[in-house]
């Protein structure tokens, strides 16, 4: 069963986007993809964001609990704990478990291929 956290970060002005953008140019994002048992990360715009102080969304993609408390106990927790500060951001988080099995047959006729 895999886990999903979505993060929303929040910061002044492009704050949460500049986090984003540094996390992906100084490679913390690769490493983190690369990480045993990743299975996605990614960040998210929302599509019509007015406001002044924008939002990032992160979807972060683990097999199990166990690559979770690897990746909270790897040397990329403190780089992104210092960018966080940097930036000073915020966030919300939601977790969400995989339906183990997969679409019902109600739902298929919804999802076009």
């Amino acid at each position: 069963m895999s886990i999903t956290v979505n993060l929303r970060y929040t910061g002044k002005g492009n704050a949460a986007l500049d986090f984003a953008k540094e996390m992906t140019e100084n490679g913390t994002v690769a490493k983190i993809r690369a990480e045993k048992g990743n299975l996605r990360y990614e960040y998210f715009l929302p599509l019509f964001d007015d406001s002044r102080d924008k939002t990032v969304l992160l979807i972060d993609q683990w097999e199990n609990q166990a690559a979770i408390d690897a990746h909270h106990a790897s040397p990329m927790m403190a780089t992104i704990a210092t960018l966080r500060e940097k930036y000073d951001l915020h966030m919300t988080v939601e977790r969400f478990l995989s339906d183990e099995g997969g679409v019902p047959e109600s739902d298929k006729t919804f999802i076009r291929k």
